[in-house]
């Protein structure tokens, strides 16, 4: 996993940037390929406007990688659940260009009314279904969170399946990384806040 910005910021709270740290709270899936790698489990890029080193990651993958012909072909998604500004707007449809399939979380602000066909509505399935013949990346607004993961998996699934990798399996690569968190936030505020942040030094 990639990240940028806020979002990397709270992973980093969390302890995913840690390194060697981080890998107790990831599935072993994840955790080999890092400990192999000698790498975190998730990257921090950079700041918000820095998506374009994501960009290079991806087409890294395909020159080097040999992981598809283009960026459109790779198995990955952009999010951003909690997009706050109409920069995410410009960053977003910079990927969409690139290939990349991209899911705001939130409500759209092209959409039109919910009980009747706009404009706007015309405008959101051209960003979606227009943009993805054109670039092989779409831009979706997604609100419902369980929603947003389902389309993120199906696409991946789908995208894995292009490219001849084998399928998926849950029970392959153990339970999901959530119950680290899950604990984390049933601690004591003191503990929780040493659990993210470490013992100050004397």
């Amino acid at each position: 996993m990639v990240e940028t910005g806020c979002g990397a910021l709270a992973s980093a709270k969390m302890g995913f940037l840690l390194g060697e740290a981080g890998l107790e709270k990831v599935g072993p899936g994840l955790r080999e390929v890092c400990e192999t790698v000698g790498i975190p489990p998730v990257l921090h890029m950079g700041s918000c406007v820095d998506n374009s080193r994501i960009l290079t990651v991806l087409t890294q993958m395909v020159e080097e990688g040999g992981l598809g012909d283009d960026i459109d072909q790779i198995p990955a998604v952009g999010l951003a659940p909690e997009w706050m500004s109409e920069k995410a707007l410009s960053i977003g449809s910079y990927c969409v260009a690139s290939g990349v399939y991209v899911i705001f979380g939130g409500s759209s602000p092209v959409g039109g009314m919910p009980d009747r066909v706009s404009e706007s509505d015309t405008v959101l399935k051209y960003i979606s279904e227009g943009w993805e013949k054109l670039y092989g990346g779409k831009m979706e607004f997604i609100s419902d969170p369980d929603e947003m993961i389902r389309r993120t998996l199906q696409h991946i699934d789908k995208k894995r399946a292009a490219l001849g990798l084998p399928e998926y399996r849950p029970d392959r690569f153990g339970r999901s990384g959530d119950w680290r968190i899950n604990e984390l936030e049933q601690l004591p505020l003191e503990e929780k806040i040493n659990a993210l942040y470490g013992i100050a030094a004397d």
